[in-house]
């Protein structure tokens, strides 16, 4: 079974992460996987780039530690890191994808 490799809570680099979240396809990617199933793969995303970019996109989510990535088949199924990064930088996650999200417009 192939498996790809994920850093642990207490390995996530705050630069690293930081430097995934600021790029806005990867930040549609972190909002979709927030909002939707937790298990999507990678083809459920509509991304304004190549299969080859959306790849890299996803290795750097990955590699920074805010998504994780498994094999089903031929498919690979990606889901939000959210427990292991709201642990090691509370409250970053909630604070991204409220801005991702846009201004809350007042009641």
């Amino acid at each position: 079974m192939r498996t790809l490799e994920h850093p642990s809570p207490a390995d996530f680099d705050l630069d690293a992460v930081l430097s995934a979240l600021a790029d806005p396809v990867r930040r549609m990617i972190v909002c979709q996987l927030a909002d939707g199933h937790q298990d999507q793969a990678c083809i459920a995303f509509a991304l304004p780039v190549g299969k080859s970019t959306s790849t890299h996109h996803f290795r750097v989510l990955r590699e920074a530690g805010i998504i994780e990535q498994r094999y089903q088949g031929t498919a690979i199924l990606n889901s939000l890191r959210a427990a292991d990064l709201d642990t090691r930088f509370p409250g970053l996650l909630a604070a991204v994808l409220a801005s991702a999200r846009g201004p809350v417009s007042p009641r």
